[in-house]
């Protein structure tokens, strides 16, 4: 398989874990995952890995129903250590290789996180799993993959969502939406699209890190990202063209 990637961030929901049940962790969907990352790292691919949590505790709902914010964050980071061990465990399964780091001090469920030692876990041929967002409340995981992306200079952030790109509108609500192939980050910005939270959006916007946006629900499209074949919708600075 030839890519157009050497190293990129993989950035998961942690809805997406859930499968169908839509709640907790659907093993067979860690499965599906696991054998679709071995794939692209066995091509030469340095993968690091961001899962959020929201299958298992979402700090913004608990806010809303009288948790405090920042103890709901925090809930919320540990969500995102379950979710990774999860993974961590299907990677093992396959026979890939991975080092859990976590933002939080958390030994010996994970190693603490630094670039260095996730640069160095991706050139030995794991995966990097970098759990607890940025370790910070207040910040979301997709903010904390863009941090993670730009620390470790990933060539991309690949956000595997459950679909196939980005839209005008939510195609799961407005059946006339039409999907974008490429779009710049001030067009997601004048239109009001959610594809991340202002925050991230604007880190890769002014880092010059892509986003490239797919359904990762469908086996075989991580392979067809990374070796540039057409799917999802990439998302570039207009300045500099780079994608």
């Amino acid at each position: 398989m030839k890519t157009i990637y050497k190293r990129i961030l993989l950035k998961l929901s942690g809805e997406s874990l859930a499968g169908e049940q839509g709640f907790g962790i659907d093993q067979q969907r860690v499965a599906d995952y696991s054998e679709q990352i071995k794939e692209i790292v066995d091509a030469g691919v340095e993968v690091a890995v961001v899962i959020g949590g929201g299958n298992i505790f979402r700090g913004l709902k608990g806010a809303a129903q009288g948790v405090d914010r920042v103890k709901g964050d925090y809930m919320g980071m540990l969500a995102t250590v379950i979710n990774s061990l999860a993974l961590s465990s299907g990677l093992d399964a396959v026979g890939q290789p991975s080092q859990v780091l976590t933002a939080v001090g958390m030994f010996p469920i994970g190693e603490q996180y630094s670039k260095w030692r996730a640069i160095e876990a991706m050139q030995q041929g794991k995966v990097a799993i970098m759990s607890c967002g940025t370790g910070n409340p207040f910040f979301t995981t997709d903010t904390g993959s863009a941090l993670r992306g730009i620390e470790v200079g990933a060539d991309v952030m690949l956000k595997g969502t459950r679909v196939d790109g980005i839209y005008t509108a939510d195609p799961e609500k407005d059946p006339t939406a039409t999907k974008f192939d490429r779009i710049t980050y001030d067009e997601i910005y004048r239109r009001g699209l959610k594809v991340m939270d202002m925050t991230a959006t604007i880190m890769c916007k002014e880092n010059n890190l892509p986003i490239h946006v797919f359904n990762m629900d469908v086996k075989g499209n991580l392979r067809k990202v990374v070796s540039g074949e057409p799917c999802g919708t990439v998302v570039y600075q207009d300045n500099t063209g780079r994608q």
